[in-house]
Protein backbone atom coordinates (compact mmCIF):
# COMPACT_ATOMS: atom_id res chain seq x y z
CA UNK A 1 0.00 0.00 0.00
CA UNK A 2 1.41 3.27 -0.94
CA UNK A 3 1.96 6.10 1.71
CA UNK A 4 -0.74 8.54 0.45
CA UNK A 5 -3.21 4.97 0.70
CA UNK A 6 -1.89 4.62 4.18
CA UNK A 7 -2.82 8.64 5.24
CA UNK A 8 -6.22 8.57 3.57
CA UNK A 9 -7.20 5.33 5.57
CA UNK A 10 -5.74 6.76 8.90
CA UNK A 11 -8.06 10.03 8.31
CA UNK A 12 -10.86 7.95 7.06
CA UNK A 13 -10.43 5.54 10.44
CA UNK A 14 -10.01 9.31 12.01
CA UNK A 15 -13.32 10.87 10.42
CA UNK A 16 -14.97 7.72 11.72
CA UNK A 17 -14.37 8.20 15.26
CA UNK A 18 -15.92 12.05 15.42
CA UNK A 19 -19.08 12.82 16.47
CA UNK A 20 -20.75 14.95 14.23
CA UNK A 21 -23.45 15.87 16.81
CA UNK A 22 -20.36 17.72 18.87
CA UNK A 23 -18.09 18.97 16.41
CA UNK A 24 -17.15 22.67 17.59
CA UNK A 25 -18.89 25.55 15.63
CA UNK A 26 -15.63 27.99 16.25
CA UNK A 27 -12.05 26.68 16.31
CA UNK A 28 -9.29 28.87 16.70
CA UNK A 29 -5.35 28.18 16.05
CA UNK A 30 -2.19 29.85 16.98
CA UNK A 31 0.00 28.40 13.94
CA UNK A 32 3.63 28.16 15.27
CA UNK A 33 6.29 26.75 14.17
CA UNK A 34 6.97 27.89 10.88
CA UNK A 35 10.51 29.54 11.44
CA UNK A 36 11.87 26.33 13.65
CA UNK A 37 10.53 24.33 10.85
CA UNK A 38 12.57 26.13 8.19
CA UNK A 39 15.37 26.33 10.11
CA UNK A 40 15.69 22.48 11.14
CA UNK A 41 15.16 22.12 7.28
CA UNK A 42 18.48 24.53 6.72
CA UNK A 43 15.93 26.58 5.11
CA UNK A 44 15.23 30.56 5.07
CA UNK A 45 12.38 31.34 7.62
CA UNK A 46 10.49 32.37 4.47
CA UNK A 47 10.16 28.85 3.46
CA UNK A 48 8.40 28.06 6.49
CA UNK A 49 6.07 30.60 5.74
CA UNK A 50 5.20 29.68 2.36
CA UNK A 51 4.82 26.21 3.83
CA UNK A 52 2.26 27.58 6.27
CA UNK A 53 0.10 29.18 4.09
CA UNK A 54 -0.44 25.74 2.04
CA UNK A 55 -1.14 24.44 5.29
CA UNK A 56 -3.77 26.64 6.30
CA UNK A 57 -5.35 26.43 3.39
CA UNK A 58 -5.79 22.52 3.75
CA UNK A 59 -6.96 23.25 7.31
CA UNK A 60 -9.77 25.74 6.01
CA UNK A 61 -11.39 22.79 3.80
CA UNK A 62 -10.82 20.46 6.92
CA UNK A 63 -13.14 22.22 9.18
CA UNK A 64 -15.33 23.26 6.88
CA UNK A 65 -15.61 19.81 5.38
CA UNK A 66 -16.39 18.92 8.82
CA UNK A 67 -19.13 20.85 9.71
CA UNK A 68 -17.22 23.39 11.52
CA UNK A 69 -18.83 26.93 11.03
CA UNK A 70 -15.91 29.33 12.46
CA UNK A 71 -12.02 29.60 12.21
CA UNK A 72 -10.37 32.20 13.85
CA UNK A 73 -6.22 31.86 12.67
CA UNK A 74 -3.47 34.12 14.46
CA UNK A 75 -1.13 35.31 11.22
CA UNK A 76 0.78 38.19 12.81
CA UNK A 77 1.01 39.48 16.53
CA UNK A 78 0.99 42.60 17.62
CA UNK A 79 4.36 41.68 19.13
CA UNK A 80 5.49 40.18 15.81
CA UNK A 81 6.87 43.82 14.78
CA UNK A 82 9.89 43.32 17.06
CA UNK A 83 11.03 41.02 14.24
CA UNK A 84 13.63 41.72 11.89
CA UNK A 85 12.64 43.64 9.56
CA UNK A 86 13.53 41.52 6.27
CA UNK A 87 10.80 38.91 7.58
CA UNK A 88 8.41 41.31 8.43
CA UNK A 89 8.41 42.81 5.23
CA UNK A 90 8.23 39.56 3.43
CA UNK A 91 5.28 38.60 5.91
CA UNK A 92 3.29 41.86 4.82
CA UNK A 93 4.21 40.73 1.28
CA UNK A 94 3.05 37.27 1.49
CA UNK A 95 -0.47 38.58 2.99
CA UNK A 96 -0.91 40.56 -0.06
CA UNK A 97 -0.01 38.12 -2.57
CA UNK A 98 -2.20 35.16 -0.90
CA UNK A 99 -5.06 37.36 -0.38
CA UNK A 100 -4.47 38.71 -4.22
CA UNK A 101 -4.37 35.05 -5.41
CA UNK A 102 -6.42 32.61 -3.34
CA UNK A 103 -9.74 35.93 -2.59
CA UNK A 104 -11.57 34.22 -5.64
CA UNK A 105 -11.49 30.72 -4.68
CA UNK A 106 -12.18 31.71 -1.03
CA UNK A 107 -15.40 33.52 -2.60
CA UNK A 108 -16.47 30.52 -4.48
CA UNK A 109 -16.24 28.73 -1.91
CA UNK A 110 -18.75 30.86 -0.05
CA UNK A 111 -16.62 31.48 2.93
CA UNK A 112 -16.41 35.35 4.35
CA UNK A 113 -13.36 36.45 5.45
CA UNK A 114 -12.52 38.99 8.50
CA UNK A 115 -9.34 40.72 9.65
CA UNK A 116 -9.23 40.87 12.90
CA UNK A 117 -6.40 43.59 14.85
CA UNK A 118 -5.00 47.10 13.75
CA UNK A 119 -4.89 47.75 10.47
CA UNK A 120 -3.37 51.33 10.65
CA UNK A 121 -0.02 50.36 10.83
CA UNK A 122 0.16 48.08 7.45
CA UNK A 123 0.98 49.41 3.88
CA UNK A 124 -1.98 50.98 1.66
CA UNK A 125 -1.51 48.34 -0.83
CA UNK A 126 -2.22 45.69 1.59
CA UNK A 127 -4.87 47.18 3.27
CA UNK A 128 -6.86 47.78 -0.11
CA UNK A 129 -6.44 44.49 -0.65
CA UNK A 130 -7.85 43.16 2.69
CA UNK A 131 -10.81 45.71 2.32
CA UNK A 132 -11.68 44.62 -1.14
CA UNK A 133 -11.65 40.64 0.31
CA UNK A 134 -14.24 42.08 3.37
CA UNK A 135 -16.00 43.47 0.82
CA UNK A 136 -16.23 40.65 -1.65
CA UNK A 137 -17.05 38.18 0.89
CA UNK A 138 -19.03 39.92 3.32
CA UNK A 139 -22.21 38.37 2.00
CA UNK A 140 -21.52 35.01 2.34
CA UNK A 141 -22.99 32.79 5.07
CA UNK A 142 -21.56 29.11 4.97
CA UNK A 143 -18.00 29.81 7.19
CA UNK A 144 -16.47 32.36 8.91
CA UNK A 145 -12.53 32.84 8.47
CA UNK A 146 -11.00 35.22 11.00
CA UNK A 147 -7.46 36.57 9.93
CA UNK A 148 -5.95 38.02 13.41
CA UNK A 149 -3.72 40.37 12.09
CA UNK A 150 -1.38 43.24 14.38
CA UNK A 151 -3.84 41.58 16.95
CA UNK A 152 -2.76 41.63 20.76
CA UNK A 153 -5.54 40.46 23.32
CA UNK A 154 -4.13 42.67 26.27
CA UNK A 155 -4.36 45.87 23.24
CA UNK A 156 -7.82 45.01 22.60
CA UNK A 157 -9.01 44.72 26.18
CA UNK A 158 -7.55 47.94 27.12
CA UNK A 159 -8.87 49.19 24.06
CA UNK A 160 -12.47 48.87 25.28
CA UNK A 161 -11.50 49.49 28.67
CA UNK A 162 -10.79 52.90 27.72
CA UNK A 163 -13.80 53.15 25.28
CA UNK A 164 -15.95 52.52 28.50
CA UNK A 165 -13.89 54.86 30.79
CA UNK A 166 -14.88 57.61 28.37
CA UNK A 167 -18.85 56.61 28.23
CA UNK A 168 -18.71 56.60 31.61
CA UNK A 169 -16.93 59.80 32.38
CA UNK A 170 -18.91 61.61 29.81
CA UNK A 171 -22.21 60.20 31.72
CA UNK A 172 -23.12 58.37 28.25
CA UNK A 173 -23.09 55.52 30.45
CA UNK A 174 -23.27 54.50 34.60
CA UNK A 175 -20.31 52.31 36.23
CA UNK A 176 -22.86 50.12 37.30
CA UNK A 177 -24.51 49.37 34.20
CA UNK A 178 -20.73 47.97 32.48
CA UNK A 179 -21.26 43.93 32.49
CA UNK A 180 -19.66 41.49 30.68
CA UNK A 181 -22.37 41.60 27.77
CA UNK A 182 -21.53 45.54 27.63
CA UNK A 183 -17.73 44.49 27.20
CA UNK A 184 -18.17 41.93 24.80
CA UNK A 185 -19.65 44.79 22.47
CA UNK A 186 -16.63 46.28 22.40
CA UNK A 187 -14.80 43.85 21.21
CA UNK A 188 -13.33 43.18 17.79
CA UNK A 189 -14.99 39.95 17.95
CA UNK A 190 -18.64 41.32 18.76
CA UNK A 191 -21.17 39.36 17.46
CA UNK A 192 -19.14 36.42 16.82
CA UNK A 193 -19.30 33.05 19.10
CA UNK A 194 -15.88 32.48 21.03
CA UNK A 195 -13.95 29.65 20.35
CA UNK A 196 -14.84 26.31 21.85
CA UNK A 197 -11.80 24.80 20.92
CA UNK A 198 -8.42 26.59 20.97
CA UNK A 199 -5.47 24.52 18.80
CA UNK A 200 -1.94 25.39 19.32
CA UNK A 201 1.10 24.16 17.04
CA UNK A 202 4.67 23.79 17.84
CA UNK A 203 4.22 21.67 21.25
CA UNK A 204 4.35 25.69 23.35
CA UNK A 205 2.29 25.63 26.60
CA UNK A 206 0.83 29.16 26.35
CA UNK A 207 -1.27 31.08 24.33
CA UNK A 208 0.62 34.02 23.54
CA UNK A 209 -1.81 36.97 23.89
CA UNK A 210 -4.44 35.67 21.79
CA UNK A 211 -8.13 36.19 22.13
CA UNK A 212 -7.11 36.28 26.32
CA UNK A 213 -11.27 37.27 26.52
CA UNK A 214 -12.61 35.06 24.49
CA UNK A 215 -11.05 31.88 25.22
CA UNK A 216 -11.72 31.90 29.06
CA UNK A 217 -13.97 28.53 28.68
CA UNK A 218 -12.30 27.38 25.53
CA UNK A 219 -10.95 23.81 25.80
CA UNK A 220 -6.58 23.88 24.61
CA UNK A 221 -5.42 21.64 22.48
CA UNK A 222 -1.50 21.73 22.04
CA UNK A 223 0.02 20.04 19.00
CA UNK A 224 3.72 18.85 19.08
CA UNK A 225 3.56 18.97 15.62
CA UNK A 226 5.13 22.69 14.05
CA UNK A 227 2.56 24.18 11.52
CA UNK A 228 4.04 23.07 8.20
CA UNK A 229 3.65 20.01 9.28
CA UNK A 230 0.14 19.86 10.77
CA UNK A 231 -2.38 18.42 8.53
CA UNK A 232 -5.61 17.36 8.37
CA UNK A 233 -4.81 14.06 10.11
CA UNK A 234 -3.92 16.20 13.12
CA UNK A 235 -6.81 18.65 12.98
CA UNK A 236 -8.93 15.49 13.28
CA UNK A 237 -7.06 14.35 16.16
CA UNK A 238 -7.80 17.55 17.67
CA UNK A 239 -11.22 17.01 17.42
CA UNK A 240 -11.30 13.80 18.83
CA UNK A 241 -9.84 15.03 21.90
CA UNK A 242 -11.87 17.91 21.85
CA UNK A 243 -15.21 15.07 21.87
CA UNK A 244 -13.42 13.22 24.91
CA UNK A 245 -13.48 16.56 26.95
CA UNK A 246 -16.15 17.16 29.39
CA UNK A 247 -16.75 21.21 29.56
CA UNK A 248 -18.20 21.77 32.71
CA UNK A 249 -17.53 25.58 32.39
CA UNK A 250 -16.50 25.69 36.13
CA UNK A 251 -19.16 23.66 37.69
CA UNK A 252 -19.00 20.19 38.64
CA UNK A 253 -20.24 16.55 37.48
CA UNK A 254 -23.41 15.71 39.38
CA UNK A 255 -23.18 11.34 40.72
CA UNK A 256 -26.48 9.83 40.36
CA UNK A 257 -28.10 10.11 43.73
CA UNK A 258 -25.40 12.39 45.59
CA UNK A 259 -25.96 15.70 47.01
CA UNK A 260 -23.76 18.51 47.37
CA UNK A 261 -23.47 17.89 51.19
CA UNK A 262 -23.45 14.45 50.80
CA UNK A 263 -20.03 14.48 48.47
CA UNK A 264 -18.11 17.38 49.68
CA UNK A 265 -15.36 17.16 52.09
CA UNK A 266 -15.86 13.19 52.49
CA UNK A 267 -12.76 11.21 53.02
Amino acid sequence: MSLGKIIDKKKNDLSERIDKQKVPEHVAIIMDGNGRWATKKGLPRSFGHNKGVNVLKEIIKASKKLGCKILTVYAFSTENWSRPTKEVDYLLNLFAEVLKNEIEEIHEETIKIKFIGDLKPFPKTLKDIIYHSESLTKKNNTFLLNVCINYGGRQEIVKVAKELAFKSSSGEIKPSEVNEELFNSGLLTHGIKDPELLIRTSGEKRISNFLLWQVAYSEIYISDVLWPDFNEFEFLKAIIDYQSRNRRFGGIESLPNESFEDSQYSS
